[in-house]
């Protein structure tokens, strides 16, 4: 009775939210021992020592403080200055960026400002888990476009194409993926852009990964054509390519009439991004180079024995080219995912992540990530060769 009446209190929205199928293996993962995690998507890098130093700075310096609503200028001067220098597209710092508390409230603050009430995105999927959800949070309705495993999950544009209604009013877009490690060629990426002109569609492109591709050169959707700036949100942020995920720093750019509207959720809801994480950010730029570099020359050292790993032990992987992610076929086991990471957490002390929690075209694969070091993987890959010999 009591739990039906808690549920009753909640708007039908939050009620019916899946709860995260990642969340559920971290936590039984977290009462055991030994467990190597390849299942949380977190580089394992202390932010490097300039851009932690520059936060104590701003500490000890007494900013403590609200900066403006948009963040500081310099921030928002030099992630103008970063994306014209990697990808040649331009914004105009007053206008068109703004400083958020990570992606995830750029995600928020994108929807909420531009969906209606049963105003549809499409959402090629697997995804991340919390992109389906921020969608209905926001009033609007996910429809879910699987990438096929064919095209190395990236997805089909004549897929977008037959799934636009008169509802349809975003693509949503995230390139290099989680879960999945695929990254979209230009070409593909211009078919989505006409789209998106021909039916007067917005695009939300996140692109938290931008720097972490290997053998690939990532394609900045903003970055293709003047008319697609114009209807694009780009998101992006500090976490994964310079090892700030506990900084809680992103940052969103759009054409100024949509920005006035992100701008307009975040001051009543945020305020401003924190004031130390703007100014370890604000470092990032100006000095993070080299370790951006050195971490992904890592990255991909330890992805290529990953992916050799589970290939040879019979767990089919296609060649990521981004993020730090693989996403093995593991159909070989017998088990469809959720069962074959319940057992090899029980069996061998390894987590990794069912496909299922990432949507259609998950199901049966498993995410394993590959920010830990390349001797926790070395482990891993032996403990779960002993699980294959018994599963296989």
């Amino acid at each position: 009775m009591q739990d039906n009446q808690a549920v009753q209190r909640l708007s039908q929205r939050v009620a019916g939210l899946k709860p995260s199928g990642i969340r559920r293996f971290f936590d039984i993962a977290a009462t055991m021992k030994d467990v190597i995690s390849l299942g949380i998507g977190e580089p394992d890098f202390t932010t490097p020592k300039p851009i932690l130093d520059a936060g104590i700075r701003s500490l000890q310096n007494g900013e403590t403080h609200y900066t403006s609503n948009a963040g500081k200028m310099e921030l928002r001067e030099g992630v103008v200055e970063n994306l014209q220098k990697l990808y040649g597209v331009k914004y105009d710092p007053v206008h068109e960026v703004i400083a958020t508390v990570g992606v995830s409230e750029a995600l928020y603050l994108t929807f909420t400002a531009v969906l209606e009430p049963g105003d549809e995105v499409i959402i090629p999927t697997p995804c991340f888990v919390a992109y389906q959800a921020e969608v209905i949070l926001a009033g609007g309705v996910p429809v879910e476009i699987p990438a096929r495993i064919e095209n190395n999950f990236t997805i089909d544009p004549d897929d977008i194409r037959k799934a636009v209604t008169p509802r349809t009013k975003v693509i949503f877009i995230g390139y290099p993926s989680n879960p999945t490690g695929a990254v979209a060629p230009r070409e593909v990426m211009l078919e989505i852009g006409k789209i998106a002109e021909e039916f007067n569609l917005l695009i939300v492109s996140d692109e938290i990964y931008d720097r972490l591709v290997y053998d690939f050169e990532h394609v900045c959707f903003p970055a293709l054509s003047d008319s697609l700036k114009e209807r694009t949100i780009l998101l992006g942020g500090f976490s994964k390519d310079y090892a700030m995920t506990g900084w809680r720093i992103g940052y969103a750019c759009a054409p100024e009439d949509l920005m006035k509207g992100l701008l307009r959720v975040h001051q009543y809801t945020i305020m401003s991004a924190p004031t130390t994480a703007q100014d370890a950010a604000i470092e990032a730029l100006k000095t993070g180079e080299s370790y951006v570099k050195d971490m992904v020359a890592e990255y991909d050292r330890r992805r290529r024995l990953l992916v050799d790993g589970l290939n040879r032990l019979g767990l089919t992987t296609f060649e990521p080219k981004g993020a730090f992610y693989t996403f093995p076929n593991i159909r070989a086991s017998g088990m469809d995912d959720e069962e074959f990471a319940e057992a090899l957490l029980r069996e061998e002390s390894v987590a990794v992540v069912p496909g299922n929690a990432f949507g259609p075209g998950g199901e049966g694969f498993v995410r394993a990530c590959y920010a830990t070091s390349y001797e926790k993987i070395e482990e891993a890959l032996r403990r779960m060769e002993r699980f294959m010999s018994r599963h296989g």
